[in-house]
């Protein structure tokens, strides 16, 4: 799995069915200072679903708390304590994503103005580049015509001078 893991969250594992958030905080506090504690609930049992996630404001403390408390026995149950994977969210790359669709929602309209300036740029490029080429053919077509002018007085003098003669 080449997923980063979160160094500052831990996935804390093997909850008896008595542990709440505040339980597991206040097992994990002495640690370092806590950020956030997640207990995710069965949405059938409306229970946890014994595992719950860690979060400290530093990731020394979350080390120090993973070292610790791994094997550690909490209400009569061993934990298991990683750092924890970021969540994953039906969407994005292979069916998932780390985030919620409208978690980029302020970026997209920026996105979607600077795509358009850019359009509109390209558009502005193509029409200067068609005028410059129609100029240029328009000076080679007059230059054309100048030297068949110039050819045409060049046979007139070359007329006169032979008539004079």
């Amino acid at each position: 799995m080449n997923q980063p893991v979160q160094k500052n969250t831990l996935y804390v594992g093997g909850l008896a069915e008595e542990v709440d958030e505040k339980i597991l905080h206040a097992a994990f506090v002495p640690f370092g200072e806590i950020k956030d504690v997640k207990t995710p609930l069965d949405q059938a049992t409306q229970k946890h679903r014994s595992f719950g996630f860690v979060t400290f404001l530093e990731r020394e403390d979350a080390a120090a708390a993973m070292d610790n408390m791994d094997g550690a026995e909490l209400f009569g149950r061993v934990l298991t304590v990683n750092y924890a994977f970021p969540e994953r969210i039906k969407g994005g790359e292979q069916g998932w994503a780390a985030q919620p669709i409208w978690a980029d929602a302020d970026t997209w309209f920026e996105r979607q103005q600077q795509e358009e300036e850019m359009q509109r740029l390209q558009a502005e490029q193509r029409a200067a580049m068609q005028a410059a080429e129609k100029l240029h053919r328009e000076k080679l077509a007059a230059e054309k015509e100048g030297e068949k002018e110039e050819e045409i007085d060049t046979k007139a003098e070359a007329q006169a001078l032979k008539q004079s003669s």
